[in-house]
């Protein structure tokens, strides 16, 4: 008969050891596997029960360490580790490979007419800013105002960039205008994600100590979270939509796609696919999630009421979200 399993397993972490890059990237390959999105509620409810009884100290018969740890990131890749509440499904660090290798390849595709750069800079900027608030650092809600202000001015700033340009290249190498929609997206990363976070930037994160005791909340830790999370992004992008190009350039001579030209876009999709399985769990990787500040580099009242209430902690942590 097998062993019970022990109750004192540390769900609240990944598996694997944070504080090193490879312990990073293996928990990302498999919060980010597309084939989380093919789950249905009911195994989803199923990891919910299988955590929350675990986390009051109630095992389901039968259930080994393993088991555990898949309902753990099925729980994880579902729902928001801050409000537990379900994530909207393509909001999901899951979906994005799928959801940005389609976006990214048709915006690489169609790059060349105004129409085109508008649609698909609208759409990729109206799927950044439902991945961007899905992933949001801490609990507080944003209003429909700033969502709206955030969504306006992303897409604004992409289209702008993107159409911007388009003009200064038509006169240059047609290489370097497919690297037009890269900048774009690169911009509007810069734009989107502050904006969808104004509120944390104004009222700050939730900080803990190492044992996840609430100390406060810091609008320096929000900068912070927010600067890894544009850095992350931009270079997310950047093998997807730096690497296609120049293989697109060189099949366009050949026989193949003059014969049958329709094929660019599903080709194009299915290199930007490619680059984005590897790419996306590993620049999510670069930070560690719970990242952390020194007590010093916060704002002067917060280190006053943590050096007085707390006075042994020097480092606290926070959710930079994703």
């Amino acid at each position: 008969m097998a062993a019970e399993l022990s109750t004192s397993i540390n769900i609240k972490e990944p598996r694997w050891d944070q504080s090193t890059f490879v312990g990073r990237a293996k928990h990302f390959f498999t919060v980010t596997d597309p084939r989380n999105i093919l789950l249905t509620n009911e195994q989803l409810a199923n990891s919910h029960k299988v955590i929350t009884d675990y986390r009051k100290g109630i095992i389901s018969p039968g259930l080994t360490e393993d088991e555990l740890w898949r309902a753990k990131y099925v729980f994880d890749s579902a729902f928001h580790p801050d409000t537990g509440e379900k994530m909207i499904l393509i909001g999901r660090m899951s979906a994005q490979v799928p959801m940005n290798m389609t976006i990214t390849g048709c915006m690489m595709t169609f790059y060349k007419t105004t129409p085109a750069v508008l649609l698909w800079q609208w759409i990729n900027q109206s799927f950044n800013a439902i991945v961007n608030y899905t992933n949001r650092s801490g609990d507080a809600p944003l209003t429909v105002s700033q969502l709206g202000t955030a969504y306006v001015s992303a897409t604004t700033g992409a289209v702008a960039t993107a159409l911007g340009l388009n003009a200064l290249t038509k006169h240059i190498s047609p290489l370097i205008g497919r690297f037009v929609p890269f900048a774009a997206v690169a911009a509007a990363n810069c734009i989107n994600i502050p904006l969808m976070r104004q509120r944390e930037l104004k009222h700050g994160i939730p900080i803990t100590d190492e044992n996840d005791n609430r100390l406060g909340e810091s609008t320096n830790a929000a900068k912070q979270a927010i600067s890894q999370v544009v850095v992350s992004r931009i270079l997310m992008a950047s093998p997807g939509m730096a690497i296609p190009p120049f293989l697109m350039n060189h099949l366009e001579k050949k026989a193949f796609l003059r014969k049958f030209p329709w094929m660019s876009a599903p080709i194009q999709v299915g290199l930007v696919g490619f680059c984005l399985v590897f790419a996306t769990p590993l620049c999510c990787a670069l930070f560690p999630q719970k990242s952390s500040i020194l007590v010093s580099r916060l704002e002067p009242e917060l280190q006053e009421k943590i050096r007085a209430n707390n006075p042994g902690v020097e480092r606290v942590y926070f959710n930079k979200g994703l």
